[in-house]
């Protein structure tokens, strides 16, 4: 009987962590077009989120004054250097607000394991309000043609096997 119901109560929990890794994740059943505006990259160049052809971008749209986002810097870059020599890219994108400039926010990114990061500002989150951001962490799938296929909201566990072959099946299916 107790080796029944720890059995049972494996398979919930097996089945849990699953639909975890999935949870906040809305993928569309058509491609959308992105916002015309851009972002500005640390060296003040300005680009959009369809600007990276052949690449399957994860656009993160993060806050220095969120938690979650802080906390989960690290799993991201490990997430990226897992997954970058398989054409996935992966972008931090703040407020410029909360910067003075690029220097602060690369010690800030450093100083809390995303040290390498790609990293933009958006002007006063305008290209947040345009794709009706409004929470962080909020992440932006994009695929190699620069279209947007769905959205993960929330942090997530970035550098867990799981997350990340849910995210190449997801490539492999919109990408």
């Amino acid at each position: 009987m107790i080796k029944q119901i720890c059995s049972i109560l494996l398979a919930v929990s097996f089945t849990f962590s699953a639909a975890a890794a999935q949870k906040g994740v809305n993928i569309y059943d058509t491609p959308r077009d992105l916002p015309e505006r851009k972002v500005t990259r640390s060296d003040g160049a300005q680009i959009s989120l369809d600007s990276f052809p052949d690449d399957f971008v994860l656009a993160m749209f993060w806050s220095r004054h969120c938690v979650p986002c802080i906390k989960e810097l690290d799993e991201v870059k490990n997430f990226a250097l897992k997954t970058q020599e398989n054409g996935i890219r992966v972008i931090l994108i703040s407020p410029s607000q909360e910067w003075k400039d690029s220097f602060e926010q690369r010690e800030f990114l450093d100083k809390f394991g995303a040290d390498g990061m790609e990293f933009y500002t958006d002007e006063h989150s305008n290209l947040a309000s345009d794709l009706g951001i409004f929470t962080s962490p909020n992440t932006v799938l994009v695929n190699r043609q620069g279209k947007e296929i769905g959205r993960i909201r929330g942090a997530a566990e970035w550098d867990d096997n799981k997350v990340i072959e849910y995210i190449y099946k997801i490539k492999a299916q919109h990408g």
